[in-house]
């Protein structure tokens, strides 16, 4: 039993010393660490692999670049100029990966159109060598005032049934019987007529309410909470049609308001509340 281990170590010494770190080219497994890290990468292998094509996206035929790579990335981190190089590879993927996004949403998904990944490098390059003429600050706002009109554009096609919904509920609705049209473009029905106070730019107002879309569709309310909402007039935090209608209601006032989009949300997306909804409240001022 003991000649057969002897013998069993000693193939398993040949088989460690005929293995080399990359591939031939240096020292050949030296000791149990070497022989350690070798079958730890040999263990990481089959996730690798996986991963070059799944995960980086990389062509098969191109296997020994990516593997020329990985070598020059993992054996020269030692040297700050090469190291800084892999990096800014790195990076560059990643920025690779930003412009196709922004692509995206100026384009709405346009495939056929792409940003120009050279201008967004040369912002870059610009701005860490303080040779733009605006800070980061300014032309993060000054980005945001030019994708903003494309924002509503690409919103306005992409939702342009559900605004004309809206528009033709709103024209159809102004008809009704005792629906009065503010000139905002607000409408509102008197379903009980208030005779208390009209709320000051300081007050606050107990309030219930129902909010539904112009299908029927109820998206919230305080009634089934059994919870009236508070708002505070000095800083209301609703939308705009919420507070152009409380202004004129008395306390005690149970109204119907239909919101046109521009006094709701606009183009913002809330969820159930898609862009451009017409909305219709019942709203009820407690006190």
């Amino acid at each position: 039993m003991k000649k057969m281990m002897m013998m069993a170590a000693a193939v398993a010494m040949t088989a460690m010393t005929m293995v080399s770190c990359d591939g031939g080219n240096s020292a050949d497994l030296k000791d149990g660490v070497d022989s350690l890290a070798y079958n730890w990468g040999v263990a990481q292998s089959e996730g690798l692999k996986q991963a070059i094509t799944m995960q980086f996206d990389v062509d098969s035929a191109y296997i020994d670049e990516f593997i020329k790579g990985m070598k020059e990335g993992a054996v020269n981190e030692s040297d700050p100029k090469k190291d800084a190089y892999m990096k800014g590879l790195g990076v560059g993927k990643q920025i690779q990966q930003m412009v196709e996004g922004l692509g995206q949403e100026v384009y709405a998904g346009d495939t056929t159109k792409t940003v120009n990944v050279k201008c967004m490098l040369a912002g870059l390059i610009d701005g860490m060598k303080g040779k733009a003429s605006l800070t980061a600050e300014e032309a993060y706002q000054e980005f945001q005032k030019q994708l903003e009109p494309i924002r509503v554009a690409n919103t306005e096609k992409q939702f342009a049934d559900n605004k004309a919904a809206g528009e033709k509920y709103l024209a159809q609705n102004k008809k009704k019987e005792g629906v009065k049209t503010t000139a905002s473009g607000l409408q509102y029905k008197v379903l009980v007529e208030g005779t208390g106070a009209l709320p000051t730019d300081t007050t606050k107002l107990q309030v219930n309410y129902e909010g539904k879309l112009i299908d029927g569709t109820v998206f919230d309310s305080s009634y089934e909470r059994n919870m009236p909402f508070t708002v505070d007039m000095a800083q209301p935090r609703v939308i705009k049609g919420w507070v152009e209608a409380l202004k004129m209601m008395p306390a005690g006032s149970k109204w119907e308001v239909t919101i046109p989009q521009e006094l709701a949300y606009g183009s913002a997306n809330q969820g159930m509340i898609k862009p451009f909804s017409v909305l219709v409240f019942t709203i009820e001022v407690l006190k």
